[in-house]
């Protein structure tokens, strides 16, 4: 298959989203009493957030605007930011909820590692980068090159923010595609190859310790990208692993210059109940390093989703939500830090 220019209505420059209203959903106090309401009847119906469906979380006016915040991470710029939730009002665990119940109206849950979070926790775990085992989510205090997750949307809500940095940013991968198949073809095509990838030593039992994605793939006219290069990087430790070549570190290189060029990207600041929420297929996100709070209760802390979109009614098979070993539980993560 050739590989050509995809989805150009999907590329921007940061020129172009400069504008934060374009991409901010901004909760009115009827939203949030609209939200109250359903987090009040949610709880009537269940003691157990995994059980709450967006018919057990109404929004009668609200999810009518989150259905266009879909439509546009699918088929627009790829990212949005939801503000206004005060979530000093609530307890990590209500709040939490809310965060969850308005991604049920945005998909069906995803799990995010072998244990079946479908609700996770991104604050300092006392894991090391260096640890060849340790997740993303895991990890506190230094910056996270941009990456894509396992799933077609990830979320993410600030219930608490660092003393200083940790500040949010994404990339537009679509874009970035679009030019290497304009300017430099070679490397493109290498990037639609398989590459090996780390399970970090959460395989399937018995299984490969790595596995093969490309970077991009087309399906159905679309891209996909799953790009995750400090796991890419790490399956060469694994013996049996294919060697990078040289060319495809190149493409990496490149992949993660442009990324970082602030024509391709956008930074955000996430406050305490805001909501990032990002196509993970047109979008890298990545995260500057932070100094934390000393105090327990204090830490940088935010809830994540990993989320399956009805917008999209054909994926690649390894694309597709439910389809691995980590589905075969069903949790969150259980982690307390506001007490």
């Amino acid at each position: 298959m050739a590989i050509r220019v995809l989805e150009p209505a999907g590329e921007w420059r940061a020129g172009d989203v400069a504008d934060e209203s374009q991409w901010t959903l901004h909760l009115s106090p009827d939203d949030v009493a609209e939200l109250e309401a359903a987090l009040a009847h949610a709880k009537s119906r269940t003691g157990d957030l995994l059980d709450v469906t967006a018919a057990d979380f109404p929004l009668p006016e609200l999810g009518a605007r989150l259905a266009e915040v879909e439509a546009d991470l699918i088929d627009g710029r790829g990212f949005a930011l939801i503000r206004g939730l005060p979530v000093e009002r609530y307890s990590d665990d209500d709040a939490s909820l809310i965060y969850w119940g308005i991604g049920m109206h945005l998909g069906k849950p995803w799990p995010q590692n072998r244990h079946g979070h479908l609700l996770g926790d991104v604050t300092d775990q006392g894991k090391s980068g260096a640890d060849p085992t340790s997740r993303g989510n895991e990890i506190g205090g230094v910056a996270f090159p941009y990456h894509s997750d396992g799933s077609d949307l990830v979320g993410l809500m600030c219930l608490r923010k660092a003393k200083s940095g940790g500040i949010s940013t994404v990339a537009n991968a679509l874009a970035i595609h679009n030019e290497l198949v304009r300017a430099r073809p070679d490397l493109a095509e290498i990037l639609y190859t398989p590459q090996p990838y780390d399970y970090r030593g959460e395989e399937p039992k018995g299984g490969e310790p790595f596995y093969f994605m490309p970077v991009f793939t087309e399906h159905g006219g679309r891209l996909f990208v799953r790009y995750i290069r400090p796991y890419i990087e790490s399956s060469q430790r694994h013996a049996a692993a294919p060697r990078l070549s040289p060319k495809a570190r190149e493409a990496f290189d490149l992949v993660d210059a442009m990324c970082a060029d602030r024509d391709f990207n956008v930074y955000m600041d996430l406050e305490p109940g805001d909501m990032q929420f990002v196509n993970n297929y047109h979008v890298l996100h990545a995260r500057t390093a932070y100094e934390d709070w000393p105090e327990r209760n204090r830490k940088r802390h935010l809830k994540r989703l990993w989320l399956e979109t009805a917008r999209l009614t054909d994926r690649p098979e390894k694309f597709r939500n439910f389809s691995g070993h980590w589905a075969q539980k069903r949790t969150k993560s259980e982690l307390k830090l506001d007490a």
